[in-house]
């Protein structure tokens, strides 16, 4: 009787443990840093609503720096021993030029408003990894000597948030190869950086994704805002109940609320929906969109993501 309780446990604890070995992981994306991409040149500008921003220009990074594809493909490689699934940046860049997202503004039919997505949102919102490493190194030479020193974070692709981060250096080495002093100073600290991304992930499965959703109302005569009133209720009222129905736990912040405009941050959506498939922002946001068409609203409202984590609903606008 002892042994087949011996046993018993045994087996369980197996169970347990291969249970454990097998716990969901992050997607993962490895790009590099907007640091390391300014200081060797591949930036590119772009027009966001009249204002000038820069960004990296990863396509001449990849186009033009060797050392860069060596760089990434080792991280992937690390990334990808301990069990992480992998987004490539290349192949994804790819995709967008197959599927023509190059184009800065999605513009609405009738009114011809704007909302301006920068080519990381779009590569981000395309790839909809989890989580975006970014690396970014320098090299010293002292005589004969050259050390490498790099930094590395892990970004929240939706919240936009760093959740883990890691620095370190290279011992001194005459003939090693970058990607070789690199992989020496990251193998002692990237154990320790993986446990930050799977906390943060497991976090997530938990207390829910965190996005961010704004509405807008447009002045186009149809005499419809946020405090127009259904069944005694001023709209506003009516969405922050589905908004209190479809988060998870009711976590979110309002911080605006006038006649025209709503937004919402810290908020908590499921990372599933209830058919087991993935759930986004854009997804997400499509419910309360759905919500809206139904009565008693019967309101035309267009769904405009704005990068991975934040979509734009706009009421009156199809």
């Amino acid at each position: 009787m002892f042994k087949k309780c011996l046993l018993t446990l045994c087996f369980l604890a197996l169970a347990m443990s291969q249970v454990m070995g097998q716990a969901k992981k992050p997607t993962i994306m490895v790009v590099p840093s907007d640091a390391w991409c300014n200081t060797n040149g591949y930036v590119q500008t772009y027009d966001d609503m009249g204002m000038s921003k820069t960004v990296s220009d990863y396509s001449a990074a990849f186009s033009n720096d060797m050392e860069l594809k060596l760089v990434i493909a080792k991280i992937n490689e690390l990334m990808a021993d301990r069990g992480f699934p992998l987004k490539d940046l290349e192949a994804t860049m790819a995709s967008l030029a197959r599927m023509q997202a190059e184009e800065m503004a999605i513009t609405s039919k009738t009114s011809g408003a704007e909302v301006a997505e920068s080519l990381l949102d779009r590569l981000r919102r395309v790839a909809k990894a989890d989580i975006i490493i970014e690396i970014g190194w320098t090299i010293t030479h002292q005589g004969p000597r050259s050390t490498l020193t790099y930094v590395m974070r892990g970004i929240d692709s939706y919240s936009n948030k760093q959740i883990a981060g890691s620095t370190g250096a290279s011992q001194p080495s005459i003939s090693a190869e970058p990607v070789v002093l690199l992989e020496e100073a990251i193998l002692s600290r990237i154990d320790e950086f993986n446990i930050r991304l799977q906390s943060h992930f497991d976090d997530m499965f938990e207390n829910g994704r965190e996005v961010a959703l704004d509405l807008r109302v447009f002045d186009n005569g149809s005499d419809i805002d946020f405090e127009s009133e259904y069944d005694g209720y001023e709209l506003c009222e009516l969405i922050d109940e589905w908004m209190d129905a479809n988060t998870v736990m009711g976590r979110y912040s309002k911080l605006d609320g006038t006649e025209t405009r709503i937004s919402y941050e810290q908020v908590r959506i499921p990372l599933f929906k209830e058919n087991g498939a993935a759930m986004d922002t854009e997804s997400w946001a499509r419910q309360l969109r759905s919500y809206l068409r139904k009565e008693p609203f019967l309101l035309p409202v267009k769904v405009v993501p704005s990068g991975l984590g934040r979509c734009i609903l706009i009421i009156g606008e199809k």
